[in-house]
């Protein structure tokens, strides 16, 4: 199934270049691995590297480069819990400004993983209000 078929609400509300990512990557990935999660893992992996979730769609890091310890290390066999698209290896700073942004309660007095757990949270609450839950 075509990529633009299957494309992800989040990513429906994303820049062209996100979406263009996805696709292309979604549609390789079936002719790899075949339609599925493993085509949408990968398809999410390659948005992962240019864009982080903020709220309820897909925002440029600015960089490239992996966003949390899963996409650094990488294969299924190397299974490490997600940031769920939150750029955890981003300064303290950004993602206070991500915080501010979604407006975190308690964000002045978080460490970093507490921020990566509180921006996630809002993000899942800002995706679910938007598909209408």
């Amino acid at each position: 199934m075509p990529g633009r078929e299957v494309l992800p609400s989040t990513l429906r509300r994303s820049p062209a270049k996100a979406q263009r990512t996805w696709e292309k990557t979604h549609d390789s990935a079936v002719e790899t691995y075949g339609e599925g999660e493993r085509a949408h893992r990968t398809a999410f992996a390659a948005v992962k590297n240019e864009f982080e979730k903020v709220g309820d769609h897909w925002e440029s890091k600015g960089r490239k480069g992996p966003s949390d310890r899963q996409a650094a290390g990488g294969g299924p066999e190397r299974r490490a819990p997600t940031a769920g698209g939150v750029d955890a290896n981003a300064t303290k700073d950004h993602l206070m400004t991500v915080a501010r942004k979604l407006d975190v309660p308690g964000r002045s007095r978080m460490n970093k993983p507490e921020l990566v757990k509180a921006i996630q949270k809002a993000n899942n609450q800002k995706t679910a209000k938007a598909r209408g839950r």
